[in-house]
């Protein structure tokens, strides 16, 4: 974990960002004392887009075809 005030934070922002992509912990002291961290964003998971399967699925020709099999449950 580093700690590091603000004034000096303003002058190595770019390495910091870079520290905190890495996984450390940069803890950001403002002049009034308040503690502020810098955490990367989780980047979200892309959402498959709508016909995005098409082609990939096919059925038979007779896939709504009653089934025979089930004749004595459907009379």
């Amino acid at each position: 974990m580093q700690q590091i005030n603000l004034k000096e934070a303003t002058g190595k922002l770019e390495e910091l960002i870079q520290k905190a992509s890495q996984g450390e912990e940069i803890i950001i002291i403002s002049n009034d004392g308040k503690p502020f961290q810098i955490l990367p964003l989780k980047s979200k998971t892309p959402r498959p887009k709508f016909g995005s399967a098409k082609g990939l699925i096919e059925m038979s020709d007779d896939f709504d075809e009653p089934l025979n099999d089930f004749d004595e449950y459907t009379q």
